[in-house]
């Protein structure tokens, strides 16, 4: 009846999503003065989820040329905002930084929610 608990994965997914969300943050901020770095994004965690559940899906080691797992693609911000040609904004990460600490409070809300609920179901608090 356990055995696969679907919302576990995607709060396990989303605190995923969330934490590289911040490591890109992280490192365009890093690279804010470097001069011809282009700021690195990731697509959003809804946005992915729902590329993911239309795309195919490995089930097993060998199925679609062995890929198991799903990598979120990151994209590169274009339009150059300094003269140097770097396309680090730091407002436009700091807010990406906060967004990313939201998304991570919000899976560990639900992770912890369905786990009251789960024992609860089976008699323990």
């Amino acid at each position: 009846m356990f055995q696969n608990l679907d919302v576990f994965k995607t709060a396990m997914a989303m605190a995923r999503h969330a934490g590289l969300k911040q490591a890109y943050s992280a490192q365009n901020i890093a690279n804010a003065d470097t001069p011809g770095y282009r700021a690195k994004d990731i697509p959003e965690f809804a946005k992915s989820v729902r590329d993911s559940l239309q795309g195919q899906r490995a089930t097993r080691a060998k199925h679609l040329n062995g890929s198991t797992g799903r990598s979120v693609d990151f994209t590169e911000r274009r339009q150059a905002l300094d003269p140097n040609g770097n396309t680090v904004s730091l407002e436009e990460e700091m807010v990406k930084a906060v967004d990313a600490k939201r998304q991570s409070d919000r899976a560990l809300a639900i992770y912890r929610s369905n786990l009251s609920i789960l024992r609860s179901a089976i008699g323990r608090r």
